[in-house]
Order: C-alpha cells, then sequence, then structure tokens
C-alpha cells in the first residue's frame, strides 16, 4: 500500500517491583509494534501489451459496426441490402459481441489516465488531453464529411452548422448530431476527465483515488433512482464501473494487491453485468448476456494479470505502433467503412471485404498518426505551453 499499515500485537505486562536490592531496577521495555512493510511502489514504463489490447477492441468494434448489428441484419439495410446472418452467419454470430470493445476501451482509459497523469499538475492533464484528442479527431470529421458527400447514399450529410459544433467534441452537450455515431463515446471519456480532473488538481496518491472511487461508485448508484438529469449527466452512471475497474486496476499495479482493492474490482464487475445488460436490452439486440459478460470477465482476469506484473516481459516494439493505431481507427472506421462496404460488395467475397476494409483503414490510421497527429500534437503542445507561461506571468489587477 502506499501508506504504512500498523497493528498492535499487545502491550508487556508493567514491571513488577524489584526485589530488595537483589536484582537492579530495568528500564520498561517498549510496546512491540508490528509493522507492514508498505508494498514497493511500481513507477512502471509503457506497459506494451496495452498497446496491443487497445487495437483489438478497436477491431472488434470495427467488425461489430461491418457485420453484427441489429441494423445490418434488417432485409434491405443500406450498407449489404440483405440481412447479414445470411451472407455470412458464422461472421455475424461471432461479430454481434464486438460492441463491448467499447467497455474495454473504458476499463483501459482509466487504467491509462490514472498511471499517466501520475505527478502531473491540471495544465499538464489538460494539454495532455488536448493534443492526444483533437488532431485525430478533427481529421476525422473531415475525412468522413468527404466521403459521405462524395459517396451519397448510405449515410445523410449533416447541416454545416452541426458539422461546425462537432469540432468542438462538445455536441452531446447541445443535443445535436455526431458526424460519426461512434463519437458518443467521447463524451463520456471527456465527462471521466472532469472528474478526474478533481484528484489530479489535489494531487494524485493511493487514498485519493481509492477515495475517489468509492464517491463515484456510491454516486453511480444513486443516480438512476434519484432521476435528477444533472446527476445522471455528471455522474455518467452508463459508464462509471468500467472507469472504476480501470482505475483500481492501475491501483493495483503500482502499489499492489489488497483485499479492499479485491472487493472494489468485484463490485465494478458485478455492478457491470448490469449495465451489459442493459446495452444488450437497449442498443445491441443481437447478441446475449452471458456472452457478453464472458468476454468481460475474461478481459477482466486478463487485466489483473496485466496489474501484477505476469506481463511485465511482453516489450514488443510493434506493439506500440499498434496502440497507435488505435484511435485513427475508431474514429474513422464506422460511417466511411459502411460506405465503403455498399460500394464494393458485390466484387468480392464479403467476409475478405470486411478484412481489406478493415485493412485498409489501419493503413489510413498509421497515416494519420505520423503526418496528423504528431506534427499537430507538437504545434498544439508549443502553443498551449505558451498560453499557460503567458497566463501565469500576468499582471494582476
Amino acid at each position: 500500500m502506499h501508506a504504512l499499515n500498523s497493528g498492535y500485537a499487545g502491550l508487556p505486562a508493567q514491571p513488577l517491583p524489584p526485589l530488595a536490592e537483589s536484582v537492579p531496577e530495568q528500564p520498561p521495555r517498549p510496546a512491540r509494534i508490528r509493522q507492514h512493510a508498505a508494498p514497493p511502489v511500481r513507477e512502471g514504463g509503457r506497459l506494451y501489451v496495452i498497446d496491443g489490447v487497445r487495437l483489438l477492441a478497436a477491431v472488434l468494434v470495427a467488425v461489430h459496426h461491418y457485420a453484427g448489428t441489429d441494423r445490418l441484419d434488417q432485409p434491405g439495410n443500406p450498407v449489404w441490402d440483405r440481412p447479414v446472418s445470411e451472407i455470412m452467419p458464422t461472421v455475424f454470430r461471432l461479430s454481434t459481441y464486438g460492441w463491448i470493445g467499447v467497455e474495454l476501451f473504458f476499463v483501459i482509459s482509466g487504467f491509462v489516465i490514472c498511471m499517466s497523469c501520475w505527478g502531473r499538475t491540471p495544465r499538464q492533464f489538460f494539454v495532455s488531453r488536448v493534443i492526444r484528442l483533437y488532431p485525430a479527431y478533427w481529421f476525422a470529421i473531415a475525412f468522413t464529411t468527404a466521403v459521405i458527400v462524395a459517396l451519397p447514399g448510405v449515410w445523410e450529410r449533416l447541416r454545416l452548422r452541426d458539422i461546425l459544433l462537432n469540432l468542438t467534441m462538445l455536441q452531446s452537450g447541445s443535443a445535436s448530431p455526431h458526424v460519426d455515431g461512434v463519437y458518443w463515446t467521447l463524451w463520456t471519456e471527456l465527462r471521466f476527465y472532469l472528474l478526474f480532473l478533481v484528484v489530479v488538481a489535489m494531487g494524485l496518491t493511493y487514498r485519493r483515488v481509492v477515495v475517489f472511487c468509492c464517491v463515484w461508485g456510491t454516486a453511480a448508484m444513486l443516480a438512476p433512482i434519484s432521476e435528477l438529469r444533472l446527476m445522471i449527466l455528471i455522474v455518467n452512471p452508463v459508464a462509471a464501473w468500467f472507469f472504476i475497474a480501470g482505475l483500481v486496476l492501475y491501483l493495483m499495479y503500482r502499489f499492489g494487491q489488497d483485499l479492499l482493492l479485491w472487493g472494489m474490482l468485484t463490485l465494478a464487475w458485478l455492478m457491470a453485468q448490469v449495465e451489459l445488460g442493459r446495452r444488450i436490452e437497449s442498443v445491441e439486440h443481437v447478441s446475449g448476456w452471458r456472452g457478453s459478460a464472458l468476454i468481460y470477465t475474461a478481459f477482466l482476469l486478463f487485466m489483473v494479470a496485466v496489474a501484477l506484473g505476469f506481463t511485465d516481459r511482453i516489450r514488443w516494439k510493434w506493439l506500440v505502433t499498434a496502440g497507435a493505431l488505435t484511435y485513427p481507427l475508431y474514429l474513422t472506421h464506422y460511417l466511411a467503412g459502411t460506405v465503403l462496404i455498399n460500394r464494393l460488395r458485390d466484387t468480392m467475397d464479403p467476409r475478405l471485404l470486411v478484412a481489406v476494409v478493415i485493412a485498409g483503414f489501419l493503413g489510413l490510421s498509421w497515416l494519420v498518426h505520423r503526418f496528423v497527429e504528431r506534427p499537430a500534437a507538437r504545434l498544439l503542445k508549443r502553443g498551449l505551453d505558451t498560453s499557460f507561461a503567458r497566463l501565469r506571468n500576468a499582471p494582476r489587477g
């Protein structure tokens, strides 16, 4: 743990009076205190395996969007024109569970954000999130809009004012539509960042992160029955338990396991089962709760192995590149990819087509990372650092 755990082994009896000058008086022995040494804190370097898992989650989501949604299993759907379960039944049955990749993202996000923010100031946290989120996002909006304009017939183009609002990433707060439906998760991430910023401003410690998880979890349990819209908006009970699981897993990784962390992780797992069921009933419809629970449980057990250090020896350099492709792939694959499938569905085997489209977007993601994200991030960081320095040094009054 971060702090010492202390327990008293019991105080010795009071010393007896001396025997008639035969035994010199001895000073009382101090009470013995058993101290449980705090486990060594692991600062940790890059966790390569996390990069690989992130890309796997993104690919699962992409396959689901191309071959496993309820919308695609309807007759006359705009992508395949007939139920995908008739075109490739095995792929359909497996890909119906690919939506769970989003929930895996939330767990990983809780883990990675906690790890990357340790020892950082709120300003550093803000700058890191801006340069990480916005460059690829702005490209994705321009790219997706261009594809829909050039290849109409599958998706409707938004009004210009809605497209411009999307550039802020705050369109959900204005109840405006997304350029691409997958952007809904960004609104969820932003609310998590705002909540966690409170702890970052206080200074991250083991105790503060534990208290944050407990307070957030309590609020997430109360929010649905409170029917207070503002509370539900801030607390975000739909995703809270996935982020909390990630935070707890990072505490395990950094400080070691204990009963409290195991209890919090178990509670997060139990509460997540409810949210998985609700997601299936309200949105997905095509997959089952048992299969989703099994996949999520297996993933969480794998993340426990990561937290306990069993994957530390995995240091394959290509996993860093894999992790860099995740965000651009997620942002660009859905609308543009389904438009391409619509145009190419009669040119090759549908399973091969799905694989080719995903491979194409992986290539595009590398280009976005290399020629958009990296140079734009440098420019944004330089500009934001200069702006904050000016703000800090500005005369008062």
